[in-house]
């Protein structure tokens, strides 16, 4: 039942093709048939009416005193004279002793009479084609029947069989071209199919070959092949990834079995609240890389968060507000009642990975601006230290990257607040960049504004 499935394309598009040129092709020689069959059987009524009449002038002219002969030049040898009473007092040598060709009397028909039967009394079981003329005699009208066989409707064995085998010939044909061509156009498929199925994770590196035409399965090779560039992408970076996330993890635990191993060496030497007070610094750290690294993943799921309408300027001003005194001055200058439109957690949590980064690198102050520009919620967080080279603006957004300044100033970031902070700009319609600036870093966040007081 479910066979046809598991047929290729090839055979598919094949069959179809081959079925629909048969199905024409028959079609065209059924139509040729009924042509030719009506061409011929008017040319047989042509001649038997030619007969007909030809005799007929001669019966009139002559009456039965001269003998005619019943087979003339038009080849028709059944000719029958019947009188005024029906009944047959002449006929050629086929028809002798046999009963009237027909009773159909011509003059229903304006004195000629054209007949196709298969039921002639004279030839019961055989079709003919009758044709019969009324002429005037002494004793009333008498009428002149001639008859030929009617053409059968496939016109004949030999035009049948030739019909029959243009149709099989030209199916044939038909079916080797267009399997033919259709391997021809799949071949490159196959190619594809074949080289992604020996491409693995350890050489992504690999391309599927790319036909020549640019066509659909051009189109297709290169779709492939940008698929493979942005998994190889992928795989590298979730290795980079790894591999990051793994020495940046070690660090921490690495120091605390230092510390742990040191103090057990002198137990009696330790002061065991100072030790303890240094583990908890590294379990600090330990918990804020595996806290970001939940985030991302998160983010890198797609788990989607609340569509909350969220008042901008008031979770800004609420963070300034309950953070702690800091070493630097942080300037506001906020818009009121900026709306937006997304997670109010997530929107909090790229606040305050924006202020940290800021209060790490300032010198003395950070200055963060929240403003409305047309349809756009603007958040700009600015510091006055080193800044970022614009070769570097991109860079700082990567996964587990800390710039040497940053490292030498400070090792206490994770390496994962600014990409957080911008999937999460990004998560929301938005973008974070980092834009020129007289001095120092400055960062933009732009997302969509949600006008009305928090309704749309």
């Amino acid at each position: 039942m479910f066979a046809r499935y598991t047929w290729s394309v090839r055979a598919r598009l094949t069959l179809v093709s081959t079925v629909i040129v048969g199905v024409l092709c028959l079609s065209a020689a059924v139509l040729a048939t009924l042509a030719v069959h009506t061409i011929i059987t008017e040319q047989t009524a042509d001649r038997v009416a030619a007969t007909t009449r030809r005799i007929a002038l001669q019966v009139e002219r002559y009456g039965l005193a001269r003998q005619f002969n019943p087979t003339p030049v038009e080849q028709v040898t059944l000719v029958q004279i019947q009188n005024s009473k029906d009944e047959v007092v002449r006929a050629s040598a086929p028809l002798l002793g046999r009963p009237p060709l027909t009773t159909v009397d011509p003059t229903l028909t304006d004195s000629r009479a054209t007949i196709e039967t298969c039921r002639s009394p004279a030839y019961p079981g055989t079709c003919l084609i009758i044709v019969g003329f009324k002429v005037y005699a002494p004793d009333g009208e008498w009428t002149v029947y001639a008859a030929d066989k009617a053409p059968p409707l496939y016109v004949g064995p030999g035009f049948l069989a030739s019909l029959l085998g243009a149709c099989a010939l030209i199916t044939g044909l038909t079916a080797l071209g267009i399997s033919r061509t259709v391997a021809k156009a799949l071949a490159p498929v196959e190619d594809i199919s074949s080289e992604l199925a020996d491409i693995t994770s350890t050489d992504l590196g690999r391309r599927v070959p790319t036909p020549a035409y640019k066509d659909e399965i051009g189109h297709l090779a290169t779709t492939v092949n940008h698929t493979l560039d942005r998994l190889q992408a992928t795989v590298e970076q979730q290795r980079r990834f790894a591999s990051d996330a793994s020495h940046d993890l070690r660090s921490p635990i690495t120091a605390m079995r230092a510390q742990v191993e040191e103090s057990l060496l002198h137990p009696d030497d330790v002061d065991w609240p100072d030790t303890a007070g240094a583990l908890l610094g590294s379990l600090d750290r330990l918990q804020a890389i595996v806290t970001d690294l939940l985030m991302l993943s998160r983010l890198d799921a797609g788990i989607p968060g609340q569509r909350d309408p969220v008042n901008l300027t008031e979770i800004v001003t609420a963070e300034l507000d309950q953070r702690p005194t800091r070493r630097i001055e942080i300037v506001r200058d906020l818009q009121p009642d900026v709306w937006v439109t997304g997670d109010k957690l997530r929107l909090l949590r790229m606040l305050t990975n924006l202020l940290d980064n800021a209060e790490r690198h300032a010198v003395a102050q950070a200055r963060v601006s929240v403003a409305a520009d047309g349809e756009t919620a603007i958040l700009e967080v600015l510091d006055d230290g080193a800044g970022i080279d614009p070769e570097h603006r991109e860079t700082v957004f990567l996964r587990f990257t800390r710039l040497d300044a940053a490292r030498n100033r400070d090792a206490g970031g994770t390496g994962l607040g600014l990409p957080i902070a911008r999937e999460i700009a990004e998560a929301h319609g938005g973008i974070l960049t980092v834009e020129d600036s007289t001095a120092g870093a400055r960062f933009i966040v732009r997302l969509p504004l949600r006008r009305h007081n928090g309704r749309q």
